[in-house]
């Protein structure tokens, strides 16, 4: 946040969510620090569980794959790589939920024997929004492939990444390199090319009245800039009309956001579109606009879908007018969606951190792990790109709406959550735990939007070399 995103993020910065079950004490530790699978947790959720997550049939389970095939391989184990960006102190456990998920999957995974006989030994980084190129150089020396990963901060270190030919399965992208880079898939893709545009056009059929009253939370953040473009050119799609209130906030905070607040209120709108992430800067943001006395709608990424924008409007009703667009199920739909409930489970039993970036970094492991199954033996990162690139209808097992990984295109399909005090309802459509699909939310967005070359394949072109993986007919 795919992603993306995921997200596409920063909405993936966003790129984050908690709900349902509560948060635990945090886990992991520093860049590089091993994490280690089949804890006792683990082990009595995965016992007490048939080996099928939600219509998914399992990836992991006994075998008699063999031999040192890539770095990070051996006869029994496979090295890979997770993270978020925990450690950024201005927003303390930042997308936590991230590693909290895959730490779980590698469990549940090695209690049934691993991939193919091969026990999964995952490494839990930290970028901490600033360090994402020097986690790549580590992972860049140890690990097979980085999965379920999401580093907001992803264009430092996409260079590091395909120059060492790191192939990777993140949980989300941000920056345009990422989102369409080499040797890379994604559960719920976040490519710079298409967009999933659900979220504009159901606000438009719940708020038609709203089409020409909307603006757009500018940002200082470079990801931001880029998404908020795309955003411009999705909302068009859509029938929108935004207005230009001229509006810039400084990512890192500003003394006040009075000002900005009035120069809303002057300019009449009556919604608002943000690309930046539920932290205590843009909480402070909206108790101005709340305080300058309007109220408009807001429409935000699926990270506002999420325990800390919960926690803030509780007490204080200023975010009740909060939208969310998603591609995923509720938290709240555990009971009617297996795959949720699966998720849940596995990640409580930890200890851990639920929440919605939690599934997406689940999605892409599964998807990581659907692969490694197919390579058997031949586990290198050619099998891996070549078996990723085959995959052409994926919804995580029911966890989200279907996707195309192996052709970077996101989902024709969305859903629009709303909040009111602490407690998220979905707002459309009308049935619980469905989703409405059109092709027209599949968005074609211009050129001009990209912030980054693609080649004829759609892969971004900035950092190729000519050793680079490609997939092999």
């Amino acid at each position: 946040m795919k992603r993306k995103n995921t997200a596409k993020l920063m909405a993936a910065l966003a790129l984050s969510a908690t709900l349902v079950t509560g948060c635990a004490t945090d886990r992991g530790g520093d860049a590089g620090v091993p994490v280690a699978g089949g804890s006792a947790a683990g082990t009595e959720a995965a016992a007490s569980s048939d080996t099928k997550f939600g219509t998914l049939d399992s990836p992991c389970g006994t075998g008699d794959a063999k031999g040192a095939t890539e770095q990070g391989v051996t006869d029994t184990e496979i090295k890979i790589g997770y993270g978020d960006d925990r450690g950024y102190a201005q927003s303390p456990g930042l997308n936590k939920e991230m590693s909290d998920a895959v730490a779980a999957m590698i469990d549940w995974c090695n209690d049934q024997g691993g991939i193919n006989g091969r026990k999964i030994v995952g490494t839990d980084y930290d970028a901490a929004m600033t360090q994402a190129n020097t986690v790549m150089q580590e992972a860049c020396r140890s690990e097979f492939m980085l999965v379920g990963h999401g580093f907001a901060m992803d264009q430092t270190a996409e260079q590091t990444r395909v120059a060492c030919n790191l192939a990777a399965v993140p949980g989300f992208t941000v920056s345009p390199e990422a989102a369409n880079g080499p040797m890379s898939f994604q559960g719920v893709p976040f490519p710079v090319d298409y967009a999933n545009g659900s979220a504009w056009f159901q606000m438009g059929e719940l708020r038609p009245d709203l089409k020409t009253e909307f603006d757009l939370v500018g940002s200082t953040m470079p990801t931001i800039i880029t998404s908020l473009t795309k955003v411009r050119s999705i909302a068009e799609a859509a029938g929108f009309k935004l207005k230009d209130c001229g509006v810039t906030l400084n990512y890192q905070g500003e003394p006040s956001y009075v000002p900005f607040a009035e120069k809303y209120k002057q300019c009449g709108v009556k919604g608002l579109w943000t690309s930046r992430s539920p932290v205590p800067n843009e909480f402070n943001f909206f108790k101005a606009i709340d305080q300058a006395g309007i109220d408009p709608v807001i429409l935000g990424e699926a990270t506002w879908y999420g325990n800390s924008a919960q926690t803030f409007n509780s007490g204080s009703g200023v975010l009740d007018n909060l939208n969310a667009g998603m591609t995923f199920q509720m938290l709240e739909n555990a009971d009617k969606v297996p795959a949720v409930k699966k998720y849940l489970d596995l990640v409580s039993a930890e200890g851990g951190k639920t929440a919605l970036l939690g599934m997406q970094s689940t999605s892409s492991f599964l998807l990581w792990a659907t692969a490694a199954k197919e390579c058997g033996s031949d586990l290198t990162r050619q099998c891996m790109v070549d078996e990723l690139a085959k995959i052409h209808d994926w919804d995580g097992g029911g966890l989200h709406a279907a996707t195309d990984p192996g052709k970077n295109i996101p989902a024709k399909c969305g859903l629009m959550v709303e909040l009111t005090g602490d407690k998220y309802t979905q707002a459309f459509p009308s049935v619980t735990g469905e989703f409405k699909c059109d092709d027209a939310y599949l968005v074609k967005t211009d050129q001009s939007t990209w912030g980054t070359d693609l080649g004829p394949d759609r892969v971004a072109t900035k950092f190729l070399g000519p050793n680079v993986i490609k997939p092999q007919a």
